[in-house]
């Protein structure tokens, strides 16, 4: 017969086990929940087409994605590409975001309808497109790197038009299949006219302008002493100068408002069809002070808001988390989030140590297969 002391002292066992016994079924239907939520396709999602390299826009998307829990779907190509391709999908296109090298491309869709006019604060976040479809994220200014051995800054042409005098013939270097120097002509035209373009672009082939590949082998001749001063983006120069500052070369920057220095601008919009709002969320994030920092840091560009040098800054001044300094991820920008058992029972609260290790093991179990079962996350380029 069980005495009223007997009682009296099973009475804290039989409360903690029927607290484990309710905490395991509260568990239980938790995973319940979170496993329906997993595949039940209400989470965030974008899509982004990036004419932009997976090195240099990969890490943010990534940072975005982990900052905001939205998941990030991705695909790379080339600008052109991409925009013939968002011109045959349509109103059908599953892209949110058009990320785009240069004006053009991005323009080309914005004509025919397929972007989302932007609104006034995300407009303001940077340079922006006059019919409110696209803002700059970052820019590559054109600019004649020359070799300071053999010039100083007062010798130097003031605008591009003076190339083509007799002085400078057959002395500046151009990359004329070069991505860049196509960009910079489509505007040197659009500013001065095709007649105009066209002739100096004869001018300087009939006088004998060294020809290069890229701005990379004009830059690296000029440091060379083998060519004398040529014309490329503006951070060519600067990496090489990272890497030795005693190199012999300097950039040169045309006066202001020369078609010689404009500043080509990477551009992003929203599609027509696509989710408007988490679009311009993007755009926020990749517009901010920190993302621009980032920018400038990793690829020596000119950022589109934020021109001025200001030092080691980090994605955690833009009142994220602190993360530390700014490094490409360990993973690249995920379009499914993994559910972590045992983040998740942080997130419960008040279990004991003994719980820890058997609802984590009811976690894995539970949610494993609803999670296999899911469409496969997109990776596409």
């Amino acid at each position: 017969m069980t005495t009223l002391t007997d009682a009296v002292s099973a009475a804290p066992r039989l409360r903690f086990r029927r607290a484990v016994t309710l905490l395991v079924l509260a568990a239980a239907l938790a995973v319940a929940a979170l496993a329906g939520w997993a595949c039940s396709g209400e989470e965030e999602t974008i899509t982004v087409y990036s004419g932009r390299s997976q090195n240099l826009i990969g890490p943010l998307l990534e940072r975005f994605a982990e900052d905001t829990g939205i998941d990030v779907e991705v695909r790379y190509g080339g600008s052109t590409d991409l925009a013939l391709l968002l011109q045959e999908e349509g109103d059908k296109t599953p892209a949110d975001v058009f990320i785009s090298r240069s004006p053009g491309p991005i323009g080309f869709i914005a004509e025919r309808g397929l972007l989302a006019e932007l609104d006034d604060d995300a407009l303001a976040l940077a340079p922006s497109s006059p019919s409110g479809y696209w803002v700059a994220l970052t820019g590559r200014q054109r600019v004649l790197v020359y070799n300071t051995e053999q010039f100083g800054p007062a010798d130097l042409p003031t605008s591009i038009h003076e190339l083509t005098e007799e002085r400078w013939l057959g002395r500046v270097a151009i990359a004329p299949t070069n991505g860049s120097f196509q960009d910079f002509f489509t505007l040197f035209r659009i500013s001065d006219g095709d007649e105009a373009a066209l002739a100096w672009l004869k001018a300087m082939h009939d006088g004998g302008a060294p020809v290069y590949p890229n701005n990379v082998s004009i830059v690296q001749a000029v440091a060379r002493g083998e060519i004398e001063m040529g014309l490329v983006n503006h951070y060519y120069n600067d990496r090489i100068k990272v890497e030795d500052p005693s190199t012999p070369s300097e950039n040169h920057r045309f006066r202001e408002g020369d078609p010689g220095g404009v500043t080509i601008a990477t551009a992003i919009g929203a599609t027509a069809s696509g989710d408007k709002d988490v679009a311009q969320r993007l755009i926020r994030f990749l517009t901010s002070k920190a993302a621009q920092e980032y920018l400038r840091q990793i690829q020596l560009r000119v950022p589109a808001r934020h021109r001025r040098r200001t030092g080691g800054r980090q994605l955690a001044a833009a009142g994220r988390h602190p993360r530390g300094p700014v490094r490409p991820p360990r993973r690249q920008p995920r379009t499914h989030h993994r559910v972590d058992p045992r983040g998740r029972l942080r997130a419960i609260g008040g279990a004991r140590r003994l719980l820890v290790p058997v609802l984590a093991t009811l976690l894995r179990a539970a949610l494993s297969p609803p999670l296999t079962a899911c469409a496969p996350a997109r990776a596409t380029r």
